[in-house]
């Protein structure tokens, strides 16, 4: 087992991280029919906020007469009509990657913004021998962005023992904040504009990017506070 000092958790985004990206195209594909104008500034609004923060930051964009709660619904039955054609499925390479950390002497959990049972269950049940098996996955809808929940909260740890892995920028100025790990694997060219604008020194297109060497190194620096300087 490879010894790791500082880092105790590993906590990975699901969708488009560890399963393909189906929200950036649909919620694109949702605001343009509707005659909203996409922007990068709108997916910051939009990408990991809760539902109902995104449901109503599509409303006013697109001036549409709907709530919030019923601009996100419209949304999801949208993105169910849009994996019927596209499929979620576990992206190349991620079992690998996981086996990867495995091998470290550290917890690993995923996250997400839909239940469990939706996204989980349904989609990774091969993978689940890989997660902490008292929380392998936290729904993080409610609790977005959710780091200060899941280091403080749930795994009890100091913020610069946690290494987050995402595609969304919006995380990776959380924890730039809280001076949490992380790595970017943003999957539009607004995502990763954005956190090279926030200082993210570690952006790869795949999980299959990540090798021991860069965790070794990210835990060298999270221990002597060198990660965002």
């Amino acid at each position: 087992m490879n010894t790791l000092n500082k880092i105790k958790l590993i906590a990975v985004d699901v969708d488009g991280v560890l399963l393909t990206d189906t929200y950036s195209p649909a919620i694109k594909s949702f605001v343009e029919k509707h005659g909203g104008i996409y922007t990068s500034e709108l997916e910051r609004l939009v990408w990991g906020s809760p539902h109902i923060a995104g449901g109503h930051n599509i409303s006013l964009v697109c001036k549409l007469p709907w709530s919030a709660q019923k601009t996100i619904d419209e949304f999801f039955r949208h993105h169910a009509r849009y994996i019927e054609k596209h499929p979620i499925e576990i992206v190349q390479g991620a079992a690998d990657f996981l086996g990867l950390l495995q091998e470290l002497n550290v917890r690993v959990t995923s996250y997400g913004g839909r239940t469990k049972e939706y996204i989980f269950d349904r989609y990774m049940p091969s993978l689940e021998n890989y997660f902490d098996k008292d929380n392998p996955y936290i729904d993080t809808n409610s609790i977005r962005p959710g780091v200060m929940e899941i280091t403080k909260e749930i795994f009890k740890l100091d913020f610069d023992e946690v290494l987050f892995i995402d595609d969304i920028n919006r995380m990776a100025e959380v924890a730039r904040y809280y001076r949490s790990g992380f790595i970017g694997t943003p999957v539009t060219m607004y995502q990763k504009e954005q956190m090279q604008d926030t200082g993210v020194k570690y952006i790869v297109s795949s999980v299959t990017e990540i090798t021991g060497e860069m965790l070794t190194q990210i835990d060298s620096e999270l221990e002597t506070d060198k990660f965002w300087s």
